[in-house]
């Protein structure tokens, strides 16, 4: 094997590791920030960047929760179909959506940024008969919706899921 091929292999390793380190440290305490997380991996001998771990959270999937009123970074098997199910859609559509707009077959859901992922998530775990999938960017999420499903009495429905809780 020639040097180029050990060094990915090393790369890999380290790379593993050190995702190792970071899904202990969200699992063990509320690391609220990238910083918190680049500081905790150095106070464990970890030499890396804040990109660095930008990217780790990014491949490992690790998305921020509100938990407690705290947002925090919680990894997918956290997200448990107990915390994500049906019941808890309303709650999630309450503190996440800003604004449901109908498209078309579509309904188009504001966010605030980096949130679009969460209710996304919780809509799919959901499994409404009436959704057929969600695409999430940033702050906006597409809800596509089933044949013979009435897009307007959706957009009702999201948001009255979404005033219920607020009142």
């Amino acid at each position: 094997m020639d040097a180029r091929g050990l060094n990915g292999i090393a790369m890999t390793d380290a790379r593993a590791k050190r995702q190792k380190a970071i899904a202990e440290l969200i699992r063990a305490e509320p690391l609220a920030s990238q910083e918190d997380v680049t500081g905790r991996l150095r106070e464990h001998g970890f030499a890396v960047t804040q990109a660095t771990v930008s990217r780790d959270l990014d491949r490992m999937g690790a998305v921020k929760v509100k938990r407690g009123g705290v947002m925090t970074y919680a990894l997918p098997d956290q997200l448990s179909d107990s915390d994500w199910a049906a019941s808890r859609l309303r709650k999630i559509v309450s503190e996440w959506v800003q604004s449901v707009e109908r498209a078309g077959n579509l309904l188009v859901l504001k966010t605030p940024p980096g949130s679009a992922h969460l209710v996304g998530l919780a809509l799919d775990q959901a499994k409404l008969p009436e959704v057929a999938g969600t695409i999430c960017g940033d702050d906006t999420l597409f809800v596509a919706l089933r044949d013979g499903s009435d897009p307007a009495e959706m957009e009702k429905r999201f948001r009255a899921l979404g005033e219920a809780q607020r009142s």
